[in-house]
């Protein structure tokens, strides 16, 4: 059952969301967004404590005299891409769009916080953490290294990603691994460029490259266990300037993806394996730049289940998805580093709208849902009452 107090400050919440919406910023740029979620938590009596991940920030409430202390993280942060959403509310910045949901992320975990400073039904220590740049180099992982939990102790924690291909008001989530790790290669092919009339006099990096990259299809099918998912993908293979110019140099970029640490590390080892035997057999230079990495998202078993629980007392049972039912996601998130320092667990919370109207995630038409904005901040509540009776 959805809270009511939650439901009648709706309208100020989706307020709030659109309001980030139009106000895109990109991570680690996340000033304007954090000075207005800091002036709203100080407004209704959290502690707040700012630049941690430079723009993250931490909102605390600590009440009554319980020991267990909770934590709830949301991420702020847009992509790099323009936005074609015939929305009111559409993008103001150029080439900046909220085209993953994270104002929505937002304005669930601030409806969620208005209403337990207002009715403060527990007893415990409430951490809200408002994370930047989960899309570029992992700002939870930032913020980790800048101390989180040291100076934030959570014995548990939890998160939550919109899903719009998945019923609006609709959870779901599984024990063990939910989301796939991510790793990006940058390849760099040098050799010697000329005139295409005089390839004998040049070392051309096009042949090997093109080589490297039927070479990299193999790993998935001749190199990882016919039963572990895994994927690699060439996203980019940039050369040259014209038809009679053979360049000096060729950039690939790669993108892997995994479940298993094992696989993940064998991947890695045969990318490196291929491109410096190939470049050693045309004469060529190589160097290979891992850009970033996210590790797989694993959820804690006891922690998913206490979950699973507050999502049916929430929406009810047939709308929680069982976990036998749902397939690991080979998309990446960084709350994966949050749990790899304290148990806890990620959710989908899907927020699809009618059929013919919807977009993906990451797409320049997405439209976050609204009417789940109650729905996600009910669940927070309830888990919050739940966790810190």
């Amino acid at each position: 059952m959805l809270v009511k107090e939650i439901i009648e400050h709706e309208e100020e919440m989706i307020k709030i969301r659109r309001d980030f919406h139009a106000h895109p910023e990109l991570g680690f740029e996340e000033h304007r967004t954090s000075d207005i979620i800091a002036a709203l938590l100080l407004k209704w009596g959290y502690q707040v404590d700012r630049g941690i991940g430079k723009t993250g920030l931490v909102g605390t409430l600590q009440v009554g005299s319980g020991e267990k202390r909770l934590g709830i993280r949301a991420d702020m942060d847009a992509l790099p891409m323009q936005e074609l959403a015939a929305v009111d509310y559409v993008s103001q910045y150029p080439g900046k769009m909220h085209a993953c949901g994270h104002d929505g992320h937002c304005a669930i975990l601030l409806s969620a916080a208005k209403y337990l400073a207002e009715t403060r039904n527990f007893s415990g220590t409430l951490h809200l953490i408002f994370q930047p740049s989960e899309e570029s180099i992992g700002g939870a992982r930032v913020m980790i290294e800048e101390g989180l939990f040291q100076r934030f102790p959570c014995d548990a924690i939890f998160g939550l990603h919109n899903y719009p291909l998945y019923p609006a008001g609709h959870f779901f989530t599984k024990p063990g691994a939910l989301m796939a790790s991510s790793d990006s290669f940058t390849v760099t092919l040098t050799g010697k460029g000329g005139h295409g009339s005089t390839p004998e006099h040049c070392i051309d990096p096009l042949p090997c490259a093109a080589n490297i990259v039927l070479a990299l299809q193999t790993i998935v099918s001749r190199n990882v266990d016919p039963q572990t998912p895994a994927v690699v993908t060439v996203g980019s293979l940039q050369a040259g300037t014209t038809h009679n110019i053979i360049p000096d140099s060729v950039v690939i970029k790669i993108n892997t993806r995994s479940f298993c640490p094992a696989t993940r590390d064998a991947i890695e080892k045969q990318i490196r394996h291929i491109v410096i035997s190939q470049a050693k057999s045309y004469y060529l230079e190589a160097s290979i730049e891992k850009v970033f990495g996210y590790p797989a998202t694993i959820n804690y078993p006891a922690e998913t289940a206490f979950a699973l629980d507050i999502a049916r007392q929430t929406v009810g049972e047939d709308y929680v998805g069982d976990p036998k039912d749902f397939k690991p996601l080979m998309g990446s998130e960084d709350f994966s580093f949050m749990l790899q320092e304290v148990p806890g667990c990620y959710l989908m919370l899907g927020t699809g709208k009618r059929e013919g109207e919807n977009y993906s995630v990451h797409h320049p038409r997405y439209e976050f849902n609204d009417d789940c904005i109650s729905v996600g901040a009910s669940y927070w509540a309830r888990l919050t009452e739940a966790y810190l009776a």
